[in-house]
């Protein structure tokens, strides 16, 4: 595929390594030239130097040629443009979108080919809120992942000592939760992947990915770890797009929520805004009101501001002072490491939320979701077998038939309302949902050739 990515920031970036793996022709467009130098010494990429919403630039770049136009530059306006341009001049197939403002995305009419021509809208900010709440709702993961509409989640976890199937066979969760449909697709011992089987011993430390109902997840959880008590009070250090996105969405889960934000205006909007949160003005670092506002009473700490450095050394104060749990947003790859061995439970990184949501509509076939998993090594996907056995690589077959590339796992199966987990004879049907879990990301384009249909299906 064809192509042209707007904005060599850290998401343009991700994306472009993400995508020059596959086998796809990637050309970056971007006024940074050490940016692109870079990017253009460690990856197979064409670059270009230049505002990338001028046509003369996009010209250039030959976006004439291109399957696809994906803009994350930092201004939604450039982006916008750009696809308006991308559309009128050059008739560009598929345009994609980075969206911030509020302002904007509350008026979904606008986006369409006779007014701004945007195929598919990203915005960052909803989609960290959402990752940020399912981990709010469900206590002891560390990642959470919703497909088939909800119907399936997909959780982190853990495994501690206290756990009642640490130290046994993994076969021996189906006689401690026989009423609970559960897989577990992946885990990861001592940072590798090993395959799960029956006879598999659950280890304390192991990192388990678990497929089950939404419904039965807590109950699974605390087979692996002794289960943490519902979160109930929430801080928020910053009060920017997250951080008010977040506290709206709290409130109506009756959770109690205090935030925190230096900005005596913003501190003010959020007060007139939000109906149930306390909103204090000051400093998210300020020892002192940390003590006044009983930070040791805190279920968890979300540290959600603009600055990495500030996030990451509030959350440390606030654990320090006795906040059961903190969290940090980290826009910079490099700190992730740092921040997950400095006592922070969660290290939350937009880009690789945001990074899964391009990739979405960037593979090929019918995906309906696409989610990067420990920071962006293993990758699990959401996709719609279509066909018959007769132009069909997986419809009409069973598992074993399949021979799924080496690391990669069918999940579950959502029929129609049914979550199945799949057994070794279980058949493929055509419009089934796959969740498969991919443990080495470089048979992506295997797994997605798999599921294209011959010239015959209509």
């Amino acid at each position: 595929m064809n192509i042209v990515i707007l904005g060599a920031g850290q998401v343009g970036s991700s994306l472009a390594r993400n995508l020059a793996i596959e086998d796809n022709d990637i050309t970056i467009i971007d006024t940074n030239v050490a940016a692109l130098r870079e990017l253009r010494e460690k990856l197979d990429v064409n670059t270009r130097v230049g505002e990338a919403s001028h046509p003369n630039v996009l010209e250039d770049a030959n976006v004439n040629d291109a399957d696809m136009l994906i803009a994350v530059t930092n201004s939604d306006e450039i982006n916008m443009m750009a696809c308006q341009i991308a559309y009128c001049l050059f008739r560009t197939p598929t345009r994609i979108a980075r969206v911030r403002a509020s302002g904007y995305l509350e008026h979904p009419e606008l986006f369409s080919p006779d007014l701004i021509p945007v195929d598919v809208l990203i915005s960052p900010e909803e989609l960290i809120t959402n990752y940020i709440y399912r981990l709010i709702s469900n206590p002891g993961t560390t990642q959470v992942l919703d497909f088939a509409n909800g119907k399936v989640r997909l959780v982190a976890v853990k495994a501690y000592h206290e756990g009642p199937l640490v130290g046994h066979e993994l076969k021996d969760i189906n006689e401690h939760l026989p009423e609970v449909k559960v897989r577990v697709a992946a885990i990861f011992r001592n940072g590798k992947s090993i395959k799960p089987t029956g006879n598999t011993i659950i280890e304390a430390n192991d990192e388990l990915f678990v497929i089950a109902s939404a419904q039965h997840i807590r109950a699974v959880v605390s087979e692996l770890r002794s289960v943490d008590r519902p979160y109930k009070r929430i801080m928020i250090a910053g009060g920017g797009n997250v951080g008010k996105r977040l506290a709206k969405a709290l409130e109506e889960g009756r959770y109690q929520v205090k935030i925190i934000e230096r900005s005596p205006e913003v501190a003010k909007d959020l007060a007139e805004t939000l109906n149930k949160t306390i909103v204090l003005e000051g400093d998210a670092a300020d020892e002192a009101l940390l003590i006044e506002e009983s930070i040791e009473d805190i279920d968890i700490f979300c540290a959600l501001t603009n600055d990495d450095e500030a996030n990451i050394l509030s959350a440390m104060l606030a654990k320090r002072l006795g906040a059961r749990k903190v969290m940090s947003l980290v826009n910079r790859t490099g700190y992730v490491d740092l921040v997950e061995n400095a006592n922070i439970d969660h290290a939350v990184s937009p880009q690789q939320i945001t990074i899964g949501a391009l990739l979405t509509h960037v593979r090929s076939g019918d995906i309906v979701s696409v989610h990067s998993l420990r920071k962006g090594a293993a990758e699990v996907i959401e996709v719609i077998a279509h066909g018959d056995a007769g132009n069909s690589r997986v419809v009409g077959k069973t598992r074993d038939e399949l021979k799924l590339p080496p690391g990669v796992a069918i999940g579950a199966i959502v029929r129609d309302d049914e979550v199945i987990m799949p057994h070794n004879d279980m058949v493929i049907e055509d419009n089934d949902h796959v969740i498969l879990f991919l443990a080495d990301k470089r048979y992506i384009p295997a797994v997605e050739k798999m599921f294209q249909v011959g010239l015959s299906h209509i």
